[in-house]
């Protein structure tokens, strides 16, 4: 085994173009680091619905320029096997460590392969490239960035020419052509010979963001902004600019790309934590809302001041709200979410008679809905311009739950006092998750195997009315890692989470509420409901 093990080392450093990678596992080598190498050399980085995402460092399962330029080579394959011969591929990328060097060598090798490529000018917010693919008509898109992963991760994320994420099967037909590649040598990589875009096509992307805005709608809301260390506030100050928003105060700490995250442990809005220094500066300044980007800037969080203190709001509550505030302008088409988020988008899309869809999660499902007019995630993901980006978009989202506030500010009200109208006319429906981060994936799927076989009768002493194994599918979903249980005036969801070693339980509870003054009872029921849903659903998952 250890032999067997070195041998491996020794022939993967023979083709690693990287010097700093090939130090790396030289010295592994040298030191017979067994403990080290082991887990480099236990197979191979899977390529599957969110493309590739990994820690970066030396070997097959990490994110480095090796595992990069055979994902581009198979990903070539593919498209060729789908008669684009001379497609473009458009490639962007994030601030992370290698991001770079890694669009570098995606762009060689398309030009190799006799595809057309192009790069984006510099890091860019995921909805520019996103949205690059369908206006210049691409085949594919690529774009290198972990999201809101830890520093230490780099990812590989791929779109096809209807701009929206790849899903099955052309995922595991990209897999097949990257594990055809025999080896480095066989891939053709240019020095020269793709283009890199100049500023036209972020002109484009930002005289797109105007059109999610009413014309003529109140543009007051003052905002604190954070980029979270990642490649937004550009993008979006400029947007904000053209739109005629006060310029954002900036949480000046986190305002400029930095790939090693210095002032939080998870460059995510959503990690305790994350938000503090952005709540500072609101302390300071006193906007209406705190706005937040994740590193790539396709997330959206807000905050808002309530008694004296600012609180996030919960994904499906912003999802809410933008339905809401389209719903209110008149948007026609389909509302969409996964079977994650809140089903107040249901309801609210039912009342406004608009047809409403669910998905499995992941934008690369909800971007596919036919008729897609809005679609959201509850983890900070909304799509509110579907003919122009097919994945959610932070920048547009933001410009639009600016806009809802500059209205409800000119009434003198809040976005939590539209919350509380929403409660009152469709129950409130609060949410809560169950998020475990695991060393070993191994306690992932002890987790789901005990509820599969012990499956629990009852949650917080209301009786389970059906319990589903998403893995055979439903009628309306494709098959999925997944368990949905309906109680009486409430649901949950457990399932891997499909980017992180993490195991993920959503909770939902719809308390009824006659007027407003029952809304602080209501929520104290729901608030107790959540926490022993939340406890039990522990005990019977065994985490």
């Amino acid at each position: 085994m250890h032999d067997d093990l070195i041998t491996r080392a020794k022939a993967w450093l023979e083709e690693d173009p990287d010097p700093e990678t090939r130090a790396e596992l030289a010295k592994l080598i040298e030191a017979a680091d067994v403990t080290e190498l082991a887990p480099r050399f236990s197979g191979t980085l899977q390529f599957g619905t969110a493309g590739l995402r990994g820690e970066l460092g030396a070997g097959p399962m990490r994110m480095n320029r090796t595992v990069v330029i055979r994902a581009a080579a198979g990903l070539a394959a593919y498209l060729k096997s789908q008669g684009h011969t001379d497609g473009l591929v458009v490639i962007g990328y994030d601030a992370r460590h290698k991001s770079e060097d890694f669009a570098r060598d995606t762009a060689a090798v398309m030009t190799g392969a006799g595809l057309r490529a192009a790069v984006l000018p510099r890091p860019l917010p995921t909805p520019v490239l996103a949205y690059a693919i369908r206006h210049l008509g691409a085949a594919a898109g690529v774009e290198v960035t972990a999201s809101h992963n830890p520093p230490r991760d780099n990812g590989y994320k791929v779109y096809l020419g209807d701009g929206s994420q790849i899903v099955p099967p052309a995922d595991a037909d990209i897999a097949a052509e990257i594990d055809a590649v025999r080896s480095l040598n066989d891939v053709p990589r240019p020095d020269s010979g793709w283009e890199t875009l100049d500023e036209s096509v972020l002109d484009a992307y930002l005289a797109r963001t105007d059109e999610v805005l009413a014309a003529g709608s109140p543009r007051t809301a003052r905002t604190v902004y954070t980029a979270m260390h990642g490649v937004g506030k550009d993008v979006l100050l400029a947007a904000f600019e053209r739109a005629g928003f006060p310029a954002p105060a900036l949480v000046a700490e986190q305002a400029d790309p930095d790939p090693d995250f210095p002032t939080v442990a998870f460059p995510n809005p959503e990690e305790p934590g994350a938000m503090d220094l952005a709540f500072a500066k609101a302390r300071e300044t006193d906007p209406d809302l705190v706005i937040a980007n994740d590193p790539d800037a396709d997330r959206c969080a807000v905050a808002v001041k309530e008694n004296d203190e600012w609180r996030m709001l919960r994904g499906d509550e912003v999802g809410a709200l933008l339905a809401a505030h389209l719903v209110n302008r008149g948007a026609r088409g389909t509302f969409a979410e996964s079977i994650v988020s809140s089903s107040l988008l249901g309801r609210i899309a039912e009342k406004a008679g608009l047809p409403y869809e669910e998905t499995l999660t992941g934008f690369k499902w909800i971007a596919r809905v036919d008729g897609l007019r809005y679609g959201y995630e509850e983890a900070l993901g909304y799509c509110v311009d579907p003919e122009g980006v097919r994945d959610k978009d932070g920048i547009t989202a933001a410009l639009l739950i600016i806009e809802l506030a500059s209205a409800l500010k000119e009434q003198g009200r809040t976005l939590l006092d539209l919350l509380d109208d929403l409660a009152v006319e469709h129950g409130l429906h609060a949410t809560d998750q169950l998020s475990v981060r695991v060393e070993d994936l191994s306690v992932i799927a002890d987790a789901m195997r005990r509820l599969r076989e012990q499956p629990p009768t009852e949650l917080a002493g209301l009786a389970i009315t059906r319990a589903e194994d998403l893995t055979r599918g439903t009628e309306t979903l494709p098959p999925t890692d997944g368990l949905r249980y309906a109680l009486e005036g409430a649901r949950v969801i457990v399932r891997p989470s499909g980017t992180e070693p993490k195991l993920k339980c959503y909770l939902e509870v719809v308390v009824p509420v006659a007027t407003h003054a029952d809304l602080p009872a209501a929520r104290a029921e729901a608030a107790g409901l959540l926490a022993t849903i939340k406890r039990d659903l522990s005990t019977a998952a065994g985490i």
